[in-house]
C-alpha cells in the first residue's frame, strides 16, 4: 500500500498543514503550478515528489518536471497533465495521451476545481485536487489524499485547508 498526497496549484504558497499531511505520505504528487522552487524544496525535504510543470512555472521547474508524466504506482497506471480537462472535456493533449495508452488514473490541475469522477468511456478514475494555494478564483483551498493498494485506489479523502 502506498499513501499519496495529491496537490495542485500551490502558486508559491506553502501552508504548514500541507507539510504536516506530507509527513504521513509515502509520495507527494503535484499536478503543476508549483509557483517557485521553494515549494519543490519544502516537499522534497519530506518525501518523494512526482509531478508536472504548470503554465505559471518557470524554467527551473520546467527543467525538473515534465509536461506529461506516466508512471506505475504498484499496479496502477497513472497519467498526469496540468492542463488536462476532465471526462468529456479533455484537453487535446490529454485526449491524445489517453488514446495512446489508457491509464487507470488520470490526474489534472489548472482549473482550481476539485473533481473526483469516473470516466466510463475510458474506464479510468479522474482526479483534480483543486488548488491549495492562495492565488486564483477558488474559495476553498483543497488537496486530496488516498492509498494505492495494487490496482485499487482506496480511502480517497478531500482535505480542506481553509478559505483562500
Amino acid at each position: 500500500m502506498t499513501k499519496i498526497l495529491l496537490l495542485s496549484d500551490t502558486h508559491s504558497y506553502m501552508d504548514v498543514r500541507i507539510l504536516e499531511y506530507a509527513k504521513n505520505a509515502d509520495e507527494i504528487w503535484h499536478c503543476g503550478d508549483f509557483g517557485n522552487w521553494e515549494v519543490v524544496e519544502a516537499l522534497e525535504s519530506i518525501t518523494t515528489v512526482r509531478g508536472v510543470y504548470g503554465n505559471i512555472d518557470g524554467a527551473k521547474i520546467r527543467a525538473a518536471f515534465p509536461e506529461v508524466i506516466r508512471f506505475t504506482c504498484e499496479k496502477t497506471e497513472v497519467l498526469m497533465i496540468h492542463i488536462g480537462g476532465y471526462p468529456n472535456k479533455y484537453s487535446p493533449l490529454a485526449k491524445t495521451e489517453i488514446a495512446e495508452k489508457t491509464p487507470n488514473l488520470f490526474i489534472s490541475g489548472h482549473s482550481h476545481i476539485l473533481k473526483a469522477m469516473f470516466d466510463q468511456k475510458n474506464n479510468l478514475l479522474h482526479l483534480n485536487p483543486g488548488a491549495c494555494g492562495k492565488e486564483g478564483w477558488h474559495k476553498m483551498r483543497t488537496m486530496m489524499r488516498f492509498e494505492i493498494n495494487g490496482d485499487k485506489i482506496e480511502n480517497l479523502e478531500i482535505v480542506e485547508l481553509g478559505a483562500r
